[in-house]
């Protein structure tokens, strides 16, 4: 794996930051200090879509609260600090970063329930509890993960001085984890709290109105694409799969890290112990499990395989090729989702709290979009679409001609 497109290198806390980040990250420092003395529990939220910078502020800010740890004139000296994140690719890359830092050890990186539970074993709490992607956080409980609470990040606050998160509503994808800020916010306004909301588009060099467009689709409306989509990135829309899939390759040829994704949609029909992504001309096997401390996409392997949002999301590509599979449709000028055609059950698993059945095929409809903008938006030089459904793709590629 070039250096460059390392995930860790992404992620250091030597990381090079903007004049906001720092200021950003000098914000919740002070915070904490003001709150670490505190008899309630604090919470400071950063907001933002995907790519907008979340993790790399987190990775610096946790450096600096590890070695605050040890410095004697610091207000937060001998604090005991945790970094969690419920997604296990991703928390392969801080684990891996951690030892080459100083202060931050592996030890310091968990999963939300390991931490929960493990405290509970000891009957202790801590001090200052750091959360990436807090919108992965289970908000019932999973007796299958050995949570037996109703939410995760209710049960890190009560363990926790400060707890600190960032949190994007559009990076939802799961029921058992089902959030929206309204959810959220029952929970973090008992408490003081702050908060701060990233807007610029680190990952992408695509144009704020591409970006635009992609939360548009994803919002459920086919809109006009840019003029300017092509300005510094290279936006496709392909009529054949495997067409997309060999651009794929040449690009992966040319920089590395590119890979094909897709969303759920395709039979789990096995064949020679795989499941493939099957469509006219294309035959390629989802990913598979990654039993190794390398992230899925920066094994070279992997550009022989299709990458889902579980694997993919929170991760660099250079170049991302995504298939829109069945479920996806286009109605008129309205993205739509067909939930007879989703194939992954286990991400949208009926909810005992939410009973309504029409509010809860909404809230499924709008996940499974919601995993379409985490695919989307993976690529930071390039991003290539073929869509499944006959009358999407024609008008993806009509509006692209345009």
């Amino acid at each position: 794996m070039n250096k460059i497109n390392a995930a860790n290198e992404k992620l250091s806390p030597n990381h090079n930051l903007t004049e906001e980040q720092t200021k950003l990250i000098n914000k919740i420092e002070n915070f904490t200090k003001n709150h670490i003395n505190d008899q309630n529990h604090a919470i400071f939220t950063i907001y933002g879509d995907a790519g907008t910078g979340k993790s790399v502020i987190l990775s610096k800010l946790f450096y600096d609260l590890q070695q605050m740890a040890k410095d004697k004139n610091s207000q937060l000296y001998k604090t005991d600090n945790h970094f969690l994140v419920n997604h296990p690719e991703i928390l392969k890359v801080y684990k891996n970063m951690a030892g080459d830092e100083k202060n931050v050890l592996k030890k310091n990186f968990n999963r939300p329930t390991s931490f929960i539970n493990q405290l509970d074993k000891a009957k202790k709490s801590v001090d200052i509890t750091v959360i990436d992607e807090a919108h992965l956080l289970l908000s019932r409980g999973d007796h299958y993960n050995n949570f037996y609470q109703d939410n995760q990040l209710e049960e890190v606050i009560k363990r926790s001085k400060i707890t600190i998160i960032v949190f994007d509503h559009r990076q939802v994808l799961r029921t058992k984890s089902f959030w929206n800020l309204n959810r959220l916010h029952k929970i973090i306004d008992q408490y003081p709290n702050d908060e701060y909301h990233l807007s610029h588009q680190f990952r992408m060099t695509a144009s704020d109105e591409l970006v635009q467009w992609i939360n548009n689709f994803t919002d459920g409306q086919l809109t006009k694409i840019p003029k300017n989509a092509n300005n510094n990135y290279d936006f496709r829309i392909f009529d054949n799969a495997e067409k997309m899939r060999k651009a794929i390759v040449q690009k992966n040829n040319e920089t590395g890290l590119s890979r094909i994704v897709s969303t759920s949609g395709y039979p789990s029909t096995l064949d020679g112990g795989k499941h493939y992504v099957l469509e006219p001309d294309f035959k390629m096997p989802w990913d598979q499990y990654n039993y190794t401390q390398t992230p899925w996409a920066e094994i070279p392997g992997t550009i022989n395989e299709v990458g889902s949002m579980f694997t993919c999301q929170g991760f660099d590509l250079n170049y991302v090729g995504v298939i829109l599979g069945p479920p996806i449709y286009l109605d008129g000028k309205s993205i739509k989702v067909d939930l007879n055609n989703f194939t992954d059950v286990e991400s949208l698993k009926k909810r005992k709290d939410i009973t309504d059945v029409k509010e809860f095929n909404e809230i499924k409809a709008q996940l499974v979009l919601n995993s379409v903008n985490v695919l989307m938006k993976r690529g930071v030089k390039g991003l290539y679409i073929f869509a499944h459904d006959e009358e999407l793709r024609k008008a993806l590629l009509k509006l692209a001609q345009k």
